[in-house]
């Protein structure tokens, strides 16, 4: 059975893979080339996110680095008004995603400029508010796995049963999130979070177990320390990497690639597309 959201009242199909891209309103996100905070570089990097084939935009207005500096939501929505304003002004039908875990931000973004998608790292964790906040504005809710916050989050990384621990914390919070009537939901494993660089292999290597869930599945390594560390290389050096993982992810049942580099992404859907018409693969 295919997998499916609502988005606006379109349903939007997964038999075909679909690529996000990410542009960063931030001056400490990780990878260089995804900061943008000029007008003229924000609409030229939603331009080139949409022209290579990305069905989603992903924008941050907060670095979840273990180095950032925790933002308040007021902040946050600062950062993120003269984006949004030229995002929807220069692309008023793109399908946009915020990432965040304020229910303010959340709710400014998407009662103000019609953001599509509310992306929260922290699965609600972070603020109480946000899965009722998600249940009012009725979208779509991408819950990804995380334990504490971005700044201690690399000091939570002992698991009784790795996998059956993010398992369960997932069926745990689609069960309050059905409850509260919320049914577009996509899982996000949460790489590179709370997880060491062997816990995120092992993730990859596991990631069909997700199915069990029957919702859209995202995968988001796209130039991450999980890569560039095992290579000693950098997240500018770290493009083949994401492509090999990304590949991997999609015959292993991701429906939604997060990216950087839309252009390569897209390359590796059609690919592994090609690939599934001759070989009952993925």
């Amino acid at each position: 059975m295919n997998k499916s959201l609502n988005i606006n009242g379109s349903l939007i199909d997964f038999s075909v893979p679909m690529v996000m891209g990410i542009i960063n309103i931030t001056p400490d996100s990780f990878y260089t080339n995804s900061r943008k905070q000029t007008e003229k570089g924000i609409v030229q990097r939603v331009q080139q996110i949409l022209q290579e084939g990305a069905g989603i935009v992903d924008i941050g207005g907060q670095s979840t680095t273990p180095s950032s500096v925790l933002m308040s939501s007021s902040e946050e929505i600062q950062r993120l008004e003269p984006a949004l304003n030229i995002i929807r002004k220069e692309y008023p039908d793109a399908v946009l995603s915020i990432d965040t875990f304020y229910s303010e931000v959340a709710r400014w973004s998407v009662e103000k400029y019609g953001v599509n998608i509310i992306n929260d790292i922290s699965g609600g964790q972070i603020d109480e508010n946000m899965f009722q906040t998600v249940a009012e504005l009725n979208v779509p809710y991408i819950l990804m796995h995380m334990r504490g916050m971005p700044q201690n989050m690399q000091q939570m990384t002992d698991y009784a049963d790795f996998i059956q621990e993010i398992i369960y914390y997932f069926s745990e919070k689609v069960k309050l999130l059905n409850q509260l009537g919320v049914n577009d939901i996509i899982v996000d494993p949460g790489f590179g979070f709370s997880k060491t660089l062997d816990q995120n292999y092992e993730l990859m290597a596991y990631l069909n177990a997700f199915e069990i869930f029957d919702m859209p599945l995202l995968v988001g390594i796209s130039r991450k320390s999980m890569i560039y560390r095992l290579t000693k290389s950098c997240p500018e050096e770290s493009l083949n990497g994401t492509s090999v993982l990304n590949t991997f992810a999609l015959l292993n049942g991701a429906n939604i690639l997060r990216v950087h580099d839309v252009k390569e992404a897209v390359e590796c859907v059609k690919i592994v597309a090609k690939l599934k018409e001759y070989n009952n693969i993925g």
